[in-house]
C-alpha cells in the first residue's frame, strides 16, 4: 500500500488576535498534494483568517507556516502568490471594467522594453479558460459583462497563471446554480488530477461529501477535529463539531412571551420576489417583534432585507408599511416610512468612515436639522450624542472620527442612527459580526429594549443561537425559499441546521 504524499502544506500552532478577539488559537492543519481539504465551521470560527493567513494577507502572531517541508514567512499575498499558493475570495477582487486578460495577468503583466504585450496575454488567458473548460470567454471580454459565475471562472484563470499548486475557495458555490455547481466540481477535480491542492470552504455537507477528502472543523478560533474523512463522517458528528461552543451566549429574556394578537402588522411583504435570489416571499412583522430569518450564506436572508429597504428592486411583490405601499426599490420611500436597516458591512455599506461619530448619527436626519437651507450643526451635534448616551458608546465622543471606534461601538453608531429616526422597524443584517463577545451582549440588550419599546425587528444572523436567543419567531431559509417557520422556543440549534442543510441525516 503506497503511502500518503508528504503535505505541501503545514500550519502548526497558528494564533492570531484583533482587539478583543482572539480569532485562532492553536490552530494546526496540513493539505496534501493533489487532495480537496475542507474547512468547516460556524461563522465567526475563524475560517476567513485562517485563509487569510495562508493568503499571506494577515501574518500570525504565533505558530509556523510550512511549505514543501521548509518553514516559510508569507510577509504578504505577493509572496504568497510566489510559491504558488492562490486564494479565490467569496467575494471575487476583480477590476470589472477591465478586460478578462488584463485581470488574468493583472499585476504581472508580460512586457518588452516596458511595454505590454497584449497579443501575448490574450493567448495565454485563452489556454487557461480552455483549460477550465470555458473556452467561449473570449479574453477581450469587459468582466462586468460576465455572470457571476463567469467572473468566478476569470478569477480560477488568474489563480492558474501564477503556476499555482495550491487554491484555496472561499464558498466558491454561493452565487451558483446548479448546473454552474457541476461545471466547478469538474473543474476541482481536473486541478487536483494534476496534483494542485485545494483548499475548499463551503457551509453546504452535500458539497463536502461530493467534491472533499478530508475535513478540519474550527470552532471558536480552534480547530476541533482534523483530517476527518469527509465521505465516511456521519453529518449528525460534524453539526456536533461545528455547534458545541464554548462560549456561552447571555439573551435576555422577554418578561412576558411575545402575543401577536391584538396589534396589526406594521410591515407586510407580499409575493416579494427577486429573479435568482429569493421568490414567494410572505412576511409580516407587528410592532414589538423580533423575527428572525436563519439561512446559509447565499440563501438570500441579506438580499430580503434589502429588497424591504429599497436598495434593491423586487421582481414581484410589494412591501406595505403601516398598510401603505412603498415605492419598489426606493430607501428613501423606505425611510420616510420608518424603515432602517444596519447593513451586513457596516464599513462599506453602513458608515463614513472619514466623517465623525455625530455626522454618522444624524445622517439619515439631517432635514430635520436644517432651516432655511441651513444646518444646525450644534443642534446635530448634541441630539447625535444624546442619541449614543443611552447605548454605553465608547468613547461616547460626538467629533470622533468614526473609523478610530471598535466593531461594536461603530454598529451601535449605526443603531443609534435609527433611534435619532425613532424609526418604526429595523432591519439587522449579521448585528454582531465581528464584535467581540462584551460588546454583542450589549447589543442583544439594546435589541430587546428596542423591541420592548415597540420597534419592530428582522434579524439576519448566521450564529444560529443568536437567531434562536433573540427572536421570537424563525423563518428558516434553503437556496431563496423559506422552508419552514415556528416560534424560536419550538426550534434548536440542531433542528435548524438539519433544515438549511438540506435536511441531512446521514
Amino acid at each position: 500500500m503506497a503511502s500518503a504524499p508528504p503535505p505541501i502544506l503545514t500550519l502548526t500552532g497558528i494564533t492570531k488576535s484583533f482587539p478583543g478577539v482572539r480569532a485562532l488559537d492553536g490552530v494546526d492543519l496540513d493539505v496534501a498534494p493533489g487532495e480537496v481539504h475542507c474547512l468547516l465551521g460556524q461563522n465567526g470560527a475563524g475560517k476567513s483568517t485562517l485563509i487569510k493567513v495562508i493568503a499571506g494577507a494577515h501574518q500570525p502572531d504565533t505558530g509556523r507556516i510550512g511549505w514543501k517541508g521548509e518553514d516559510v514567512t508569507l510577509n504578504n499575498p505577493v509572496s504568497a502568490m510566489r510559491l504558488g499558493i492562490a486564494t479565490i475570495y467569496q467575494e471575487l477582487d476583480l477590476v470589472t471594467h477591465l478586460s478578462v486578460a488584463e485581470n488574468v495577468h493583472l499585476g504581472h503583466e508580460t512586457s518588452t522594453a516596458g511595454f505590454v504585450r497584449r497579443a501575448v496575454a490574450r493567448e495565454r488567458t485563452a489556454e487557461l479558460l480552455a483549460r477550465l473548460g470555458h473556452g467561449e470567454i473570449h479574453p477581450d471580454t469587459i468582466v462586468g459583462d460576465l455572470s457571476s459565475a463567469g467572473q468566478q471562472i476569470v478569477s480560477m484563470a488568474r489563480a492558474l497563471s501564477h503556476e499555482t499548486q495550491l487554491i484555496v475557495m472561499d464558498e466558491p458555490s454561493a452565487v451558483l446554480d446548479p448546473d454552474e455547481v457541476n461545471n466547478l466540481f469538474r473543474i476541482v477535480e481536473n486541478l487536483t488530477a494534476q496534483n494542485v491542492a485545494v483548499v475548499y470552504i463551503s457551509h453546504r455537507l452535500e458539497e463536502i461529501r461530493r467534491i472533499g477528502d478530508r475535513v478540519t472543523v474550527l470552532k471558536d478560533g480552534r480547530a476541533v477535529a482534523r483530517g476527518l474523512s469527509a465521505k465516511e463522517t456521519a453529518t449528525k458528528d460534524i453539526v456536533a463539531l461545528m455547534t458545541g461552543r464554548d462560549v456561552e451566549y447571555d439573551f435576555p429574556r422577554r418578561a412576558v412571551p411575545f402575543d401577536p394578537t391584538g396589534s396589526e402588522p406594521v410591515l407586510v411583504a407580499e409575493e416579494l420576489s427577486r429573479k435568482g435570489e429569493f421568490a414567494s416571499l410572505d412576511l409580516t412583522l407587528r410592532p414589538g417583534e423580533i423575527v428572525g430569518l436563519a439561512g446559509l450564506v447565499g440563501s438570500g436572508r441579506s438580499e430580503i432585507l434589502e429588497t424591504i429597504y429599497g436598495a434593491r428592486p423586487p421582481s414581484t411583490g410589494r412591501v406595505l408599511v403601516d398598510g401603505k405601499r412603498l415605492r419598489p426599490g426606493s430607501v428613501t420611500s423606505a425611510v420616510k416610512a420608518g424603515l432602517g436597516l444596519a447593513p451586513e458591512e457596516r464599513k462599506a455599506q453602513g458608515l463614513f468612515l472619514l466623517e465623525s461619530v455625530a455626522r454618522n448619527v444624524s445622517v439619515s436626519s439631517l432635514p430635520s436639522f436644517s432651516k432655511g437651507g441651513w444646518l444646525d450643526r450644534s443642534r446635530e451635534r448634541r441630539e447625535a450624542y444624546a442619541s449614543t448616551q443611552d447605548l454605553s458608546l465608547r468613547p461616547n465622543n460626538p467629533d470622533a472620527r468614526i473609523r478610530t471606534l471598535s466593531g461594536g461601538n461603530q454598529q451601535k453608531a449605526v443603531l443609534a442612527r435609527w433611534l435619532l429616526r425613532r424609526c418604526k422597524v429595523l432591519l439587522l443584517d449579521e448585528p454582531t459580526r465581528g464584535v467581540d463577545v462584551g460588546a454583542r451582549a450589549e447589543l442583544y440588550a439594546l435589541i430587546r429594549r428596542l423591541a420592548d419599546d415597540g420597534v419592530a425587528v428582522l434579524l439576519v444572523s448566521s450564529e444560529i443561537p443568536e437567531v434562536l436567543g433573540l427572536a421570537d419567531r424563525v423563518l428558516v431559509m434553503r437556496e431563496g425559499q423559506v422552508v419552514h417557520s415556528a416560534p424560536a422556543r419550538e426550534l434548536d440549534e440542531h433542528r435548524v441546521l438539519d433544515l438549511v442543510m438540506e435536511g441531512s441525516q446521514a
